[in-house]
């Protein structure tokens, strides 16, 4: 019995709903599109990338079960922390919780040197630099930094969405269609 391959909904996922919020981190979109983003960072980036997390666990592949795991809780805490809070707190908080987030995308970043797949390592390098530019900007009140993270961030987005089509299109055609 062969499973289908959580993976690319995971990544679908996070790429939606990155680049969602990377249009607004750009100044694109106001304060109004806020409700949309944060429920499609909820339901999608969040859950459906949690899930492929846990669909990743009997399949022993470690890397995607922390990896989806991981920023399916950070979607889920992002989106708690707009919609349900406020966003209230010192910005400066908000800057160090994306350090540390990029902190840790750094790390998986570095696993992912030992895969062959460049685009996954693609996905991992812009993501750490944009957590780091997007915390840096709110710890150092640099607006420009911060939109240099949203086009950052839409980069990356852009990345995972390749990486998705690729491992759906390549097993639907059973041969290499988009090179990952």
């Amino acid at each position: 019995m062969k499973f289908a391959n959580p993976a690319p909904l995971g990544l679908f996922g996070f790429a939606v709903s990155l680049w969602m919020l990377s249009m607004f981190n750009v100044g694109w979109f106001t304060l109004a599109t806020l409700p949309l983003m944060m429920s499609t960072a909820f339901v999608f980036g969040g859950t459906a990338q949690f899930l492929a997390g846990l669909l990743e666990y009997p399949r022993g592949n470690t890397f995607n079960f922390v990896a989806f795991c991981s920023y399916g809780a950070f979607w889920w805490s992002f989106a708690l922390f707009l919609m349900v809070f406020g966003g209230k707190g010192p910005i400066t908080y908000l800057g160090a919780w994306l350090v540390v987030w990029g902190v840790f995308t750094l790390f998986l970043w570095f696993a992912t040197l030992k895969l062959r797949n460049r685009v996954l390592q693609l996905v991992f390098l812009t993501l750490w630099i944009a957590f780091f530019m997007l915390g840096a900007s709110h710890l150092l009140g640099m607006d420009a930094l911060h939109t240099a993270g949203g086009y950052v961030g839409m980069v990356t987005a852009a990345l995972a969405f390749y990486l998705a089509a690729a491992e759906v299109i390549n097993e639907t055609h059973g041969k290499v269609v988009l090179p990952i």
